[in-house]
């Protein structure tokens, strides 16, 4: 019999790229994370991890894995919150950046409202900088955002590629300048975008910006410029320009789930329900 406690422990290090920020995630130490996957590989029979120095990736087993283990886990979830839930009440406002506010969010958003139907939601979509901006103000509860890779605010729900991308039919002019589609405000995407660009040699300029994800990514499937996106926004027509392109490296992004100081129990709550999302079988992805 699986232990939950152990597919928790191997969906963390998947989802969180390695066993110390699936730690953080956990609240456990490295240790104990190591310890529950080895347990898990003792049950299983089968070696789940490919192990190196520098990283961990899924052996085909673990492939196999992973999609019951969110679905498992999903269900446990589902289940315990039904038979302990508590009779809610009142408004949780709710920041979500656009990267994450379609697929299978507004599905957890749902469940959220009918197992407390005596709790009113109000979501409002836009970029991370603002978002907090407003939760530190207290015209939000909590916040689904982006974070600069390893910073400590917030509690990390997963972290992913960031990438550039462009049109399947976008070419790059050799000795021309690069043109970029980038957010209007700052974000988190387009300073790291910057930052990498400003440490190589490359000349480029900005030739189109937008306050949305939707916005920047219409400009990259126009051919107008490339972008960079999170690696699950990457959609039907465009292409992730890989190092052969001679573009900078980009940092990883996480997101991270952000409180009000002293949150009431219905916020406390939503907050829990979404960083059970991440251990469900699809990211909340747009």
């Amino acid at each position: 019999m699986l232990h939950f406690e152990l597919l928790r422990a191997f969906v963390a290090v998947v989802e969180c790229g390695g066993f110390h920020r699936a730690a953080q995630r956990l609240n456990l130490t490295q240790s104990t994370v190591s310890q529950q996957i080895k347990r898990l590989e003792l049950e299983t029979k089968r070696p789940l991890f490919r192990r190196t120095t520098r990283s961990v990736a899924l052996t085909d087993d673990g492939e196999m894995l992973l999609g019951d283990a969110r679905r498992l886990l999903q269900l446990e979830e589902a289940a315990r919150q039904r038979l302990g839930a508590p009779r809610l009440s009142g408004t949780v406002r709710l920041g979500v950046v656009e990267e994450v506010a379609g697929g299978s969010l507004p599905s957890a958003l749902g469940r959220f409202a009918a197992l407390h139907r005596g709790v009113k939601l109000e979501v409002q979509i836009g970029v991370s900088a603002e978002l907090i901006k407003q939760l530190d103000a207290g015209r939000l509860d909590v916040v689904f955002a982006k974070r600069p890779l390893g910073t400590a605010k917030g509690r990390l729900v997963w972290r992913e590629p960031l990438v550039w991308t462009a049109a399947d039919t976008f070419d790059l002019i050799p000795g021309a300048a690069l043109p970029l589609a980038l957010y209007r405000e700052r974000s988190v995407s387009r300073e790291a975008a910057l930052a990498a660009l400003q440490d190589g040699e490359l000349t480029w300029q900005i030739v189109y910006t937008s306050p949305s994800l939707t916005g920047v990514r219409a400009a990259a499937l126009a051919g107008l410029a490339i972008t960079p996106l999170p690696e699950s926004a990457v959609i039907a027509g465009l292409r992730i320009l890989n190092a052969e392109a001679g573009l900078p490296p980009l940092p990883d992004l996480e997101f991270a789930i952000y409180e009000k100081a002293g949150p009431d129990k219905a916020a406390a709550a939503l907050a829990a329900a979404l960083m059970a999302l991440a251990q469900g079988p699809s990211r909340p992805t747009i």
